[in-house]
């Protein structure tokens, strides 16, 4: 006789990430005052397109989990603040970066830096944001917090030139794409999780098991954003739907789409990404594809994989309010598909 296993319990509401939010304010506000501090510049228009892109609306989720990761193990300092923010201001600094690199004329709702400074303007106060996070993590004195995170601005500048050496190209594999948003995405998720503990004093298993809660957190999180591109609002995902398609990115779901495809198919990506023919009328064709070869259910299937990594990385905590927040936010960064 078979056995019926259901793969997943049925929620009766959405998870949220305002537990994460409500634990966090008071340390928050922290960090807020401390970004606007650090933003800061006597040269005028540095504070300007900082301000700019950091009060755009963001939930300033990595912040948060350095803060919870720092809080859920007993952490009363406030070495947690500045990595946190060192954390918020790689962020942005990445952001400022990619607009660029990517020519991007919307973030958030809002007009790019670069639309309204230019190129030059968004790269070197994106510069100047990383050597104030800098800073601030030789300001904590914890040589390993500043491996870490020191280390993952490098894996996430190394990201950001894999993409260029993949970008617009068809032949990407899964392996390949896996491999620029685990540098470019979930490096810095993996970081901000793990510099609370190290602050904290924790033994290395448990700085090892934050670490992998949010490595495979960014990858869900950046999984689930590829599908928003697709079947988003623009409201929600922070730029216009079908954005990734019209600057031919190479994201999960197309790469799904192509291998799956016929030679006329295949053809047609080609054409579309390769050689820049992103037309409105081609991205109606684009989505045909994605639906008919399931690139978006089967891509939201790997979020919920590594979902479920995340969650199997953080069981071992003690039970308490910020596991229990971390373990939503996992959740959360899912279920922005419904």
């Amino acid at each position: 006789m078979g056995v019926v296993i259901p793969l997943e319990e049925s929620k009766n509401k959405l998870a949220s990430v305002k537990p994460l939010v409500d634990l966090t304010r008071p340390d928050m506000e922290r960090v807020n005052q401390l970004i606007l501090s650090k933003a800061g510049s006597d040269v005028q228009m540095i504070p300007e397109v900082a301000n700019h892109l950091i009060s755009s609306g963001g939930k300033r989720l990595r912040p948060m989990l350095t803060l919870a990761s720092a809080s859920m193990f007993g952490y009363d300092g406030d070495h947690h603040i500045k990595l946190a923010t060192s954390v918020e201001f790689m962020h942005t600094a990445t952001l400022l970066h990619d607009d660029v690199v990517d020519e991007s004329d919307l973030r958030r709702g809002k007009s790019t830096a670069r639309t309204i400074w230019g190129n030059q303007a968004s790269v070197l106060v994106g510069d100047f944001l990383l050597g104030q996070a800098f800073r601030m993590m030789v300001d904590v004195g914890s040589l390993d917090a500043l491996d870490v995170l020191s280390t993952a601005a490098s894996v996430i500048a190394e990201g950001e030139v894999l993409q260029l050496s993949v970008a617009k190209n068809m032949e990407t594999t899964e392996d390949d794409y896996l491999q620029v948003i685990r540098a470019k995405t979930a490096a810095l998720f993996a970081a901000a999780a793990e510099v609370g503990p190290i602050v904290a004093k924790t033994d290395k298993a448990t700085r090892g098991a934050l670490k992998s809660y949010g490595m495979n957190l960014g990858l869900a999180f950046q999984l689930v954003d590829d599908v928003l591109d697709y079947g988003g609002k623009s409201a929600d995902l922070g730029k216009n739907t079908g954005d990734d398609f019209r600057e031919g990115k190479i994201t999960l779901p197309v790469i799904l789409s192509y291998r799956r495809g016929t030679t006329d198919e295949r053809a047609f990506w080609k054409r579309a990404i390769e050689n820049g023919e992103s037309t409105d009328e081609n991205l109606e064709v684009a989505l045909g594809l994605i639906k008919k070869y399931n690139g978006l259910t089967d891509t939201i299937s790997r979020a919920n994989h590594y979902g479920t990594i995340a969650r199997d990385a953080l069981a071992p905590m003690p039970k308490s309010p910020w596991k229990d927040a971390l373990m939503e936010v996992i959740d959360f960064c899912i279920e922005r598909v419904n």
